[in-house]
């Protein structure tokens, strides 16, 4: 795998990277863009559906995917790859936030290259130690581990945003891997 060498030198000096999945022209400054389409503001011109990332592991302070997820094709695992590997580049602790429509909200439904359904229990199956539903999830497809953040202010104590007829957004926390997630 290799790694652009101005991307490189920023890991180096900054101890990692912002990473913006799927930024297109939206790219916030101070972070790093990878897209599929060679424009302004793409730093790494790379089809994020294609792993591994021209990325070294834990080299992302942390990252975030807006408008992009559900454009996944699930089928193959294809999300579940996609969550890997962005835990893959992620520091210990790093953050993930991603935002998309709701489920079943009308704006899921407009965008015909919308594939990848979630709601507010999607991401159980990412943590494994969620206590919201008491359920377990997280062991259906024992995928790599995420905590979804603390919000004491939110309904679910949760960082899980979500309006049925409009959009969620969710920030995830990488956790350490511990076969007692699996247990």
């Amino acid at each position: 795998m290799a790694v652009d060498k101005a991307i490189e030198a920023l890991i180096k000096s900054k101890g990692g990277i912002q990473l913006d999945i799927g930024c297109g022209h939206n790219k916030q400054v101070s972070w790093v863009g990878m897209d599929i389409q060679e424009i302004e503001g793409v730093d790494i011109v790379h089809n994020f559906l294609e792993y591994p990332w021209p990325l070294p592991d834990e080299s992302v302070i942390r990252a975030k995917a807006s408008h992009v997820v559900e454009h996944i094709p699930p089928h193959d695992f294809g999300f579940i790859n996609f969550m890997n590997e962005v835990w893959r580049v992620l520091k210990p602790d790093g953050q993930f936030a991603i935002s998309m429509p709701y489920a079943t909200s009308p704006g899921m439904y407009q965008d015909p290259t919308h594939c990848n359904f979630a709601n507010e229990i999607t991401w159980n199956y990412f943590d494994p130690l969620s206590t919201r539903t008491g359920s377990t999830l997280y062991n259906f497809y024992r995928v790599k581990p995420w905590r979804i953040a603390d919000a004491p202010d939110l309904p679910y104590k949760q960082a899980i945003y979500f309006d049925q007829q409009g959009n969620m957004e969710v920030l995830l926390i990488k956790r350490r891997e511990d076969r007692s997630y699996n247990e």
